[in-house]
C-alpha cells in the first residue's frame, strides 16, 4: 500500500490502483445463509455510488455527522468508506438526535427517528435488496443508490487531520484511523494477501479494525461474519479452510 495514504478513502484508492480484481470483503450472515464476495473494484463502485448519494442527494458536507446504526455488514463497510470519501464524520452507534443525518438498519428505525436531518434506511437483505415497503420518514438505500454515478470526486478536499470516525465515544481523525489500522495489522501479523475472518461487532474500534480497516491498510482482505454463533458445529473450521483464512478474530 502507499505510505502516503492518510485517510481510509486513500487506502481504498491505493487498493484499487494496485489490484482491483482481488477479494476485499467476503460477507456471511449465518442467520440467513447469505454469502457475498466483493472485489476491490466492486466494493469501490459501491463506495463511489454511496458517496455521490451522500454529497448530492443528501447534501452532506465535510464535517457533517452521520450516525450509523448498523451491524457489522458489507453495506456498513461501504458507508464507512463513503463517509471518508466525502469528509463526513461516521459516528458508529452514536446519538441520532445530534446528527446531521442517520443511516439505519431495520432493527434501529425507531431510534433513528430522533434525527431531524436526512434519514436513510438499509433493509440489509440478501443481494442488497430493498424494503418491501419503505419505512415512513426514510429513504430506502437500495432504491436510491443504483442510479448514482460510478465515479466520485469530492467538492472539497478531505482533510486527514479532521475527525473522520467516532466509535465508543472516541473521535479519530482520518490519519489516526490509518495509523491505528496499520499498527493493529502489524501486531496481528496481517499483511498483503492475508485473509482475516472477523466475527466481532462494528460497535468498537477492535471490531472495525478487524472487520475492515486493518486489512484495507495493508493489502489484506476480510471474511466478515454476522451471527457467527448460529454456525453449525464444525462450520467455523470448514469456513476457515474454504476461505483460506490466515487470521481469525471473534
Amino acid at each position: 500500500m502507499n505510505a502516503n495514504d492518510r485517510t481510509p478513502a486513500d487506502l481504498l484508492r491505493s487498493a484499487l490502483a494496485s489490484d482491483p480484481g482481488r477479494p476485499l470483503v467476503t460477507f456471511y450472515d449465518d442467520a440467513t445463509g447469505e454469502r457475498v464476495e466483493l472485489s476491490v473494484a466492486t466494493f469501490a463502485n459501491w463506495v463511489a455510488k454511496t458517496a455521490n448519494l451522500l454529497q448530492g442527494d443528501l447534501a452532506a458536507e465535510p464535517g457533517d455527522r452521520a450516525v450509523l446504526l448498523l451491524p457489522a455488514h458489507w453495506q456498513t463497510a461501504v458507508w464507512l468508506l463513503a463517509c471518508s470519501s466525502v469528509g463526513v464524520v461516521a459516528d458508529v452507534g452514536g446519538d441520532p438526535a445530534g446528527a446531521d443525518l442517520v443511516v439505519s438498519g431495520p432493527d434501529a428505525l425507531e431510534a433513528a427517528r430522533a434525527c431531524s436531518g436526512e434519514r436513510m434506511a438499509l433493509a440489509l437483505r440478501p443481494l442488497g435488496g430493498r424494503f418491501p415497503q419503505t419505512p415512513d420518514g426514510f429513504a430506502d438505500y437500495a432504491v436510491e443508490v443504483p442510479g448514482q454515478g460510478d465515479q466520485f470526486a469530492p467538492y472539497a478536499p478531505v482533510d486527514p487531520d479532521e475527525v473522520a470516525l467516532v466509535v465508543g465515544g472516541t473521535e479519530l481523525t482520518g490519519a489516526e484511523v490509518v495509523e491505528r489500522a496499520r499498527d493493529d495489522a502489524g501486531r496481528l501479523g496481517v499483511g498483503p494477501g492475508s485473509r482475516v475472518l472477523s466475527g466481532l461487532p462494528y460497535a468498537t474500534w477492535d471490531g472495525l479494525s478487524a472487520g475492515l480497516y486493518g486489512s484495507l491498510a495493508v493489502g489484506g482482505s476480510v471474511v466478515l461474519c454476522r451471527h457467527l454463533d448460529q454456525l453449525a458445529e464444525g462450520g467455523l473450521e470448514k469456513r476457515v479452510e474454504d476461505e483460506r483464512v490466515t487470521v481469525t478474530l471473534r
